[in-house]
C-alpha cells in the first residue's frame, strides 16, 4: 500500500528533531552573535554536524574549523576533564593534503597529546570507525574526515550517525572535501574557505581567519555569511565586522585569472579585504609541507 503524503510528512518529522527536543540537549554559543543567532543559541549538542572544504585548497582551513570546534566543544562541556578527541581520517586525505601538524593543532588550542588519530583506507572502514567513536560517551568530541564522494556515504550512513550522536551525547562533525553538497541528516552544514588574517602589532601574523556559509540549518533559516578569527587564547570565534555579500560572491564565482595573470597585489572581484593580508594563518597540515615552502623560499632568495 502506497503511503499517504499525509504519512509521508508524519514520517520526517519523526525523523526531525523539534526545538523543544534540541535545546534540551544544550548549545554550544560560538561567540558571534550573529552565528549563535542564526542557530537560535548556539550549535546543537549532540547531533551530527557537516563542514565542507569549498574548494580543496581550503580543507586546511576546514581542519582549522574544525580542531577550533573540538577545542571548544571539550572545554564548554566537560572544563574539569581531559577528554580525548577522535579523528578519523582515510588516507586519501593525508596522501593529498598532509599529515595533522601537531604544532598547528596546538597554535589552535587542541592538545595533540589528547588526540586519538584512525587513519582508514576504504570509505567503509571509516563510516565503521566514526560510529564506534560516536558511540563512545567518555569522548570529547568526534571529526570523521572524508574524500569525496564515496556512494557508503548515503543518507542511511549519516543517519546511523544522527542516532549514534542521539544516544550518546557526543557531537560528531563531518568533514567533507572534493564533492560537492551532498544530502545527509547533519543537523547543520557548513562551507569553510580561507580568508587572510589581519596583522597583529608589528606586522605579526594574525588570528585564523575563515568564511564561514551556513548551507543547512534545521533550528531556522540558513544562507548567510560570516568571517571570523579564532582567538585560542580565549576558546572562541570573533566577528570580523565586513562580512561578506553572498549574492555578490555568488556572481564572481565563475572569475578565474588568466593561466599566467600575475595576482599579486591585485583585489579578485568580490574579494575585497579588510586589512593587510598575512600568510600562515591557517595552521599547517603537515610538517613536510612546511619544510618544503621553506626550501622554496630559500631557493628563491
Amino acid at each position: 500500500m502506497t503511503p499517504s503524503v499525509t504519512q509521508l510528512q508524519r514520517q520526517l518529522e519523526a525523523l526531525t528533531p523539534s526545538n523543544h527536543a534540541y535545546r534540551e540537549r544544550g548549545q554550544l554559543a560560538l561567540g558571534v552573535h550573529g552565528i549563535d543567532e542564526q542557530l537560535k543559541g548556539g550549535l546543537p549538542l549532540g547531533f551530527l554536524h557537516e563542514a565542507y572544504a569549498a574548494e580543496v585548497s581550503d580543507m586546511a582551513a576546514s581542519s582549522g574549523f574544525a580542531a577550533a570546534l573540538a577545542q571548544r566543544l571539550t572545554a564548554q562541556k566537560h572544563p574539569k576533564e581531559n577528554r580525548p578527541v577522535v579523528w578519523i581520517r582515510q588516507t586519501m586525505s593525508e596522501s593529498e593534503m598532509g599529515r595533522l601538524y601537531p604544532h598547528g593543532l596546538n597554535a589552535i588550542g587542541l592538545d595533540p597529546a589528547r588526540l586519538i588519530t584512525v587513519h582508514v583506507r576504504k570509505p567503509i572502514h571509516l563510516l565503521s570507525a566514526g560510529l564506534e567513536a560516536v558511540r563512545c560517551a567518555s569522548l570529547g568530541a568526534v571529526l570523521i574526515e572524508a574524500w569525496g564522494d564515496p556512494k557508503e556515504l548515503d543518507l542511511t550512513a549519516t543517519r546511523r550517525l544522527a542516532l549514534a550522536a542521539e544516544q550518546s551525547g557526543i557531537t560528531p562533525l563531518l568533514l567533507r572535501a572534493a564533492t560537492p553538497e551532498q544530502p545527509s541528516t547533519a543537523f547543520t552544514r557548513w562551507q569553510v574557505r580561507s580568508a587572510p588574517s589581519r596583522a597583529l602589532a608589528a606586522n605579526a601574523p594574525g588570528y585564523p581567519t575563515f568564511d564561514l556559509t551556513l548551507l543547512r540549518n534545521k533550528a531556522g533559516t540558513h544562507g548567510r555569511s560570516w568571517r571570523v578569527e579564532w582567538h585560542h587564547d580565549l576558546g572562541q570565534f570573533r566577528s570580523i565586522e565586513n562580512q561578506f555579500d553572498i549574492a555578490r560572491q555568488g556572481k564572481q564565482a565563475s572569475y578565474k585569472p588568466h593561466l599566467g595573470e600575475p595576482t599579486h597585489g591585485k583585489s579578485l572581484p568580490g574579494k575585497s579585504l579588510p586589512g593587510k593580508p598575512v600568510s600562515g594563518a591557517v595552521v599547517p597540515l603537515s610538517a613536510r609541507q612546511q619544510v618544503a615552502a621553506t626550501e622554496r623560499r630559500t631557493a628563491a632568495g
